[in-house]
Formats: C-alpha cells, structure tokens, sequence
C-alpha cells in the first residue's frame, strides 16, 4: 500500500470528526436495541425452532460449495445495486465471496456519511455476521456518481458561448475535492469508529474510482418516460456541447478528478485502512464501448464481470 502522508487536507480532519460523532450516536442507539433483542422470551425463539421446516437432502448436497473466499460488506450506489447484475452479484457468483450489502442504487455519497440511517444499517449489518462468529475481511465502498451526475452535471460546466474552458474548474473543486472528499472522508471515519468498537480494530476498506463513460444520452433501459436517465447528455446540452467525442474527454478529465481525490484521501494520515483501486480502461470507452457500458452510468453484464475482476484481484 502507498504510503500515507502525515497531514489530511484542509477539512478532512473536521469530517473525520464529524463521521466519529456520528458513528458513537449510532453505536448508543444500536446499544438500545441490543438490550431490547435480549430481552425477548426464549419461549419464542424454542416456539419457532420447534415449527422451522427441514431442509431436504438434496438441498444441502446442492449448497455444498467450498468455503467462501472471504466475507464482505458493501456500502454503495448502483454499481452495487442493479438489477439482474451488478459488482457484488459477480464477487459472489465469479469469485466465491459471501457478501452482505447494505448499498442502495440512487444513493450519493452525502446520504451515506451523514443520513444516520446508513451508518445504522451498516452497524446492524456487522452485529448479525458477528453473532454468527464471521469477521468481514473487507468493506467495498461505492459511491460519487451520483453526486455529480443527473441534475447537479450542468453546474460542472462552463457555457460554450462563454469562452471559457468546458470544465468549470471552481466548482469542481469544490464538489469533488471538497464536498465529496469530505463526505468520504466522514463516512469511512464512522464506518472506522463502528468497527473499532465493536472488533478493537479497523476493517480494512476499498474504495474505487469509476471508469470511463461516454455521454451518449442513454438511461437505464433507454431511459424513456418513467425510466432513469440519461444523467450527463442533458447538462452537455443545456451548456450547448453537442460533439460527441469532445464531451466524451471532458467526462474523462471529471473521472481522472474524481480518481486523483480518492487516491489522495486515501493516503491521508488517518486512512491507513484504507485501499484505493484505479478502474479507468477496464471498460472501453471507443468504438464498441456500448459491449461495456449498457448506459451513461452502468456497465453490462459483461462489463460489470470485468470490473468485479477487478476488484476481487485487490482484494
């Protein structure tokens, strides 16, 4: 693993507060409802065991695999929660991961570090593995695209007719470098202080940047009426880009912002637990892209089996 720097950002050190605050107020609430599972009657518990169906032989002999590879958790957005298929569907089904999830498809990373509902569910999450006698060997974190993309692209960008670069470069900095930094920043810091209290030490934790997509103006299933999408076309519009090719390299350039923020937080003092891994050219963003890319945002099938690839190698 890189080596870490030994000074945070500017403001990283407030939202790695920030998320610890949050975790203890989710730890006190989880403590609660520890103590109200352990009073439930064991009358209830001997009750439903009694009545519990049997599993069939020939169950058991089909679900008599070898060990999982390694257990996981996941917190994310909809690389980890599409349908049919997503990146944690392929570590399970490709790799031999047994993984738990508590990621939701539409989530920004905003909701996750600072809604106290997350950071409950994941602290459930961990209690019920634990009780079982399983340690997660990793946290697999998704999440940023949908912090910048849909409605909020347009403000990324200068007008055409303004002269100026494509990109505007303050509010970038400011969405990427600074918001997003720290939201991250403040969600690991609080999935760190759940952990720490409930192992005695961190679990080590994966984050990625995403990789290329090409703005092409497709949603989720071409994204008609009802449907989601398209998310980055629309803001081109609206600003007057109308070549393909170049909106593409500008959407490169917010990627390879998005990696470079991720990269460094996670060589922060503090973060040590923390691995980044670099997804840009797993999927082709060229001629033939739509093989890899089913929309604006997600991959295919096959493209999410090379992401999880990916992956499951850093792991």
């Amino acid at each position: 693993m890189a080596k870490k720097s030994g000074r945070p950002s500017r403001g990283i050190g407030k939202a790695q507060a920030l998320g610890r605050e949050l975790a203890l107020k989710t730890l006190e609430h989880r403590a609660v409802q520890r103590r109200k599972r352990r009073a439930v009657t064991p009358a209830r518990g001997l009750a439903l065991t009694a009545a519990r169906a049997t599993i069939p032989s020939e169950t058991l002999r089909a679900l008599a695999l070898p060990p999982p590879t390694g257990l996981l958790i996941a917190e994310g957005d909809s690389w980890f929660d599409y349908p049919l298929h997503d990146v944690l569907t392929m570590l399970e089904d490709e790799h031999g991961f047994d993984v738990e999830s508590v990621a939701h498809k539409g989530d920004t990373v905003e909701d996750m570090a600072y809604s106290g509902g997350q950071f409950d569910d994941f602290a459930r999450l961990l209690e019920k593995v634990l009780r079982q006698g399983r340690v997660p060997d990793a946290i697999l974190l998704s999440g940023g695209g949908n912090d910048i993309a849909g409605d909020e692209f347009a403000m990324l960008l200068n007008h055409a007719a303004s002269g100026l670069p494509p990109i505007n470069d303050d509010v970038v900095r400011g969405v990427i470098d600074v918001r997003t930094q720290n939201a991250y920043a403040s969600l690991i810091s609080g999935l760190k202080e759940i952990a720490m209290r409930l192992l005695k030490q961190p679990i080590p934790v994966i984050v990625h940047g995403y990789d290329y997509p090409v703005p092409d103006g497709r949603g989720f299933l071409g994204g008609f009426g009802f449907l989601p999408g398209p998310w980055l076309q629309p803001g081109f519009q609206r600003k007057g880009f109308a070549d393909l090719n170049a909106n593409t390299a500008v959407v490169g350039k917010l990627i390879d912002r998005f990696n470079a923020m991720l990269r460094q937080l996670s060589r922060s003092a503090g973060f040590e637990h923390v691995r980044y891994i670099d997804l840009r050219e797993t999927l082709s963003h060229a001629a033939g892209y739509k093989r890899d890319w089913a929309n604006e945002l997600h991959p295919t099938r096959s493209g999410f089996s090379a992401v999880a690839d990916k992956i499951a190698k850093a792991i």
